[in-house]
């Protein structure tokens, strides 16, 4: 009889760590890349001169522990401005890019989307972060307060 009763409180037992396990929720994935800042309201007056237009940008990480090729993977707006990393691009572990709006010598570090007016909306906006095939990586958004966000 004591055996038995030790059986049916281990299987009770088991049972309910099954189901105590079964019910926890999902830890979200950290995605391979994801956004680190957008600053938004470049520092003074939004003109077109080349420096302003550079004031803004973005930055993604690599968060894996190997490098990621980003060609072809996109950046957009809420008004679907969109940056394509239209060649090969690696981004190593842990490392991160800074894309800024306007023109310059794209680097390691630093590229260029090449436009001569500012895409981010002081007032609010978001962006999206898209994989060579389209899948939704991250997103950042903001509202009207501020120059830059932390994502």
């Amino acid at each position: 009889m004591k055996k038995r009763l030790i059986s049916l409180v281990s299987a009770l037992a088991l049972g309910l760590g099954v189901c105590l396990a079964a019910a926890a929720p999902a830890q979200a994935a950290t995605p391979p890349i994801m956004f680190t800042i957008v600053y938004y309201n470049a520092p003074g007056t939004d003109t077109t001169a080349n420096a302003s237009v550079n004031g803004e940008y973005f930055g993604l990480k690599n968060t894996r522990s190997y490098a990621l090729n980003l060609k072809n993977f996109t950046v957009r707006d809420k008004q679907n401005h969109v940056y394509t990393f239209t060649t090969s691009f690696v981004l190593y572990p842990g490392k991160s890019v800074y894309v800024h709006t306007g023109k310059g010598t794209n680097t390691s570090v630093h590229r260029y989307w090449g436009l001569g007016w500012h895409v981010w909306n002081n007032t609010g906006d978001a962006a999206y972060l898209r994989s060579n095939y389209g899948t939704l990586l991250d997103s950042c958004s903001w509202g009207s307060t501020g120059a830059y966000t932390y994502c």
